[in-house]
């Protein structure tokens, strides 16, 4: 591992979904999808991103805990402010994200 080297991100995107970005290698990525961490195909590689709509305070939690993994395995890490246990919700409104719904006049099956 060159210390030199950018660290890996992990924040969150501007649809509220946590992100991790940089050069990975295969321990970096086994640390990540030990966290928690989906690697989804993209035009460019993977996107790499926890889950959607497991809430704040999970995301936040296994934010943290890929960041102190990664730390400790010596990789360059920089995960944002508002990813660590605790922190305040922003004050940027979020656009709703879209859920399936049971249309009015009908119950949810349960």
């Amino acid at each position: 591992m060159n210390p030199d080297t950018e660290p890996i991100r992990i924040t969150r995107g501007p649809g509220g979904e946590v992100e991790a970005e940089g050069l990975f290698d295969s321990l970096a990525a086994n640390i990540l999808r030990h966290a928690g961490f989906l690697f989804e195909p993209a035009l460019r590689g993977h996107w790499i991103r926890l889950p959607f709509d497991m809430g704040r305070d999970w995301e936040n939690q296994h934010a943290t805990w890929a960041a102190e993994m990664l730390t400790v395995a010596r990789y360059p890490v920089h995960l944002a402010p508002n990813l660590r246990p605790g922190a305040p919700k922003s004050s940027t409104p979020r656009t709703p994200a879209m859920t399936a719904q049971a249309p009015p006049g009908r119950r949810p099956h349960r």
